[in-house]
């Protein structure tokens, strides 16, 4: 039988993310509570700013590009304190926001921008250059690029977004009909494995459904005022905005709560401690390769971190002896949860008291969903549920489950069932007390720090390399980086080899060749191997099990003594 979360059900409300946060009448902290704070510069939004600013940039939507309920808004930045008044205000419109990773290269931006066929761009200075390239690429007018953050345009030809007002103020807007369980508010994209990112459909149901399942979970230990100090808890925000696990919890959850954010551009371990310490910061949101640097990195005992209350980490599991070891050193707990993007995106969390009575484990559902193991038969057999204590993969369901992949069916009927359950591709079990642990994936795509990097992808770019004449791409666990990374098995070209370099050389510019191609995270920070053949199947499918075995063998190999 599938198992329901030991926490009550609640009534989610039929209204839209807009209504939800804006319009509520149970908000118990004020309008001059600040909530967004830029941890560099201190310039921050209460939420009467924010407020007031998104409905500035709603009207002036309509205003200025006639903006209509659907139309796609994409955002191309690092984090950025402006980024909920942008979101809020597109929200406002009933138009879809669809976050992009700000390491894309103009091609993977203008795929993404392409596919969601995006009416605007919101990007920061730096950026620019990329942004007007890949907006070029898919015939977006320049004039639809706008810029966020404290940076202007020199040239005054890219707006900020401040300047997308209602200029004459004589229009008056009324906003659209949504319909909160079938109209989409954000379209965020996941990679799949053929290679081409997916763009996953996120209702206004979705998201009001998450924001309530971790008010009924995480929200049951934070507070906006109840601190020594009442300024209440405080969250440092390093996680990117773009990803679906920052974008939820960072910024709806937290704007929910009426916590207040430090918003970080990108994370580094100095500014962290520092910021941590400053701020007094109670919670931060992490991933595993943050934990490892908070274990490991000397920085570390410069800096007070005493305010920090306990720390939450997600996109990939962590070890018992990671935690134990990170939380033995700067004295706090550290549990985990466990999501997807479809799922919008948590599903499991752990309580905060139970972090050090399950490691290993992501916890229990969060309210309102059901969740169960199946098998995964490789036949055209029906999946059967295993029991408890069997290993299967994850089926769940829930209101936060996705509506499906954005112009692609195939891929929707794939993992979403006619009754509801979402198939995950995760691998793992559950014990006796209901507390799930996920162990391997049925996918085969690469997670490396919480980002998903498809094989066939970077096959794809490879293959086209004139020193290659075939190619395999496995991910490898790395010590270094606290996660799985891309490794490259590679069959030298003809060409290749004729040129006399070593394969050592060779494989340093395969390297570097590669990073000229792709986003940081799709690098091959695993390195490149060169064999004789790429095993595969019958039917030509790489058999990337055959590889896997083989990266283990290398691993264990002992290394040479000094």
């Amino acid at each position: 039988m599938p198992v329901k979360s030991p926490y009550p059900d609640f009534e989610i409300p039929d209204v839209d993310i807009w209504s939800f946060l804006f319009e509520r009448k149970d908000r118990a902290f004020p309008d001059d509570k600040n909530l967004f704070v830029d941890a560099d510069t201190q310039r921050s939004y209460t939420f009467a700013q924010l407020r007031e600013t998104a409905l500035s940039f709603g009207h002036g939507l309509k205003a200025t590009w006639d903006w209509k309920k659907g139309d796609v808004l994409a955002i191309f930045s690092p984090n950025c304190v402006d980024t909920p008044a942008v979101m809020y205000g597109v929200a406002w419109t009933g138009g879809v926001i669809s976050p992009a990773n700000p390491t894309y290269t103009v091609e993977e931006l203008a795929f993404q921008l392409g596919n969601s066929e995006a009416k605007a761009l919101a990007t920061q200075r730096p950026l620019l250059p990329i942004a007007r390239e890949a907006a070029k690429k898919v015939g977006l007018p320049e004039d639809r690029i706008i810029l966020i953050g404290d940076e202007r345009d020199p040239s005054g030809v890219v707006k900020h977004f401040t300047s997308i007002r209602n200029i004459s103020g004589t229009s008056r807007f009324r906003r659209p009909k949504i319909d909160p369980k079938k109209d989409v508010a954000y379209l965020v994209y996941s990679s799949g494995t053929t290679g081409l990112p997916k763009g996953v459909m996120l209702s206004h149901r979705n998201m009001v459904s998450n924001i309530l399942q971790g008010k009924n979970t995480e929200g049951r230990y934070l507070s906006w005022n109840d601190n020594a100090d009442g300024q209440g808890d405080r969250i440092l925000a390093f996680l990117p905005f773009f990803h679906i696990y920052g974008l939820t919890t960072m910024i709806h959850f937290s704007l929910f709560t009426g916590l207040t954010v430090f918003v970080m551009p990108r994370f580094d371990i100095e500014k962290f401690c520092k910021h941590v310490q400053n701020y007094r910061i109670t919670f931060v949101y992490v991933a595993p390769p943050v934990i490892l640097l908070l274990g490991k990195h000397p920085i570390v005992d410069k800096y007070d971190l005493s305010s920090l209350r306990m720390m939450n980490s997600g996109a990939a599991p962590l070890t018992r002896e990671l935690v134990e070891a990170t939380s033995a050193r700067i004295k706090v707990g550290i549990k985990q949860g466990y999501g997807l993007s479809e799922t919008s995106p948590t599903t499991h969390t752990q309580a905060w008291e139970d972090w050090n009575k399950d490691i290993g484990s992501v916890g229990q559902l969060v309210p309102n969903m059901e969740a169960k193991y199946m098998t995964s038969p490789e036949d055209d057999s029906e999946p059967q549920e295993v029991a408890a204590g069997e290993v299967g993969e994850l089926w769940v369901r829930g209101p936060n489950v996705f509506l499906g992949y954005h112009k692609n069916q195939k891929a929707t009927e794939g993992c979403l069932t006619a009754d509801g359950w979402f198939r995950t591709g995760d691998v793992g079990y559950q014990d006796k007390d209901h507390k799930f642990y996920i162990t391997d994936r049925v996918k085969e795509l690469i997670k490396y720090k919480g980002f998903q990097v498809p094989p066939a992808e970077l096959e794809g770019i490879l293959v086209d390399s004139e020193l290659i004449d075939d190619v395999a791409v496995i991910g490898v666990h790395s010590d270094e980086h606290g996660s799985e990374v891309p490794r490259a098995y590679v069959v030298r070209s003809a060409v290749s080899k004729a040129s006399g370099a070593s394969d050592a050389e060779e494989a340093e510019k395969i390297v570097k060749w590669m990073h000229s191609k792709v986003a940081q995270h799709k690098r091959l920070r695993g390195g490149v191997r060169f064999v004789e053949t790429i095993p595969k199947s019958v039917s030509g499918k790489i058999l990337r099990r055959v590889l896997k075995e083989q990266a283990k063998k290398e691993a264990e190999k002992p290394k040479a003594k000094l």
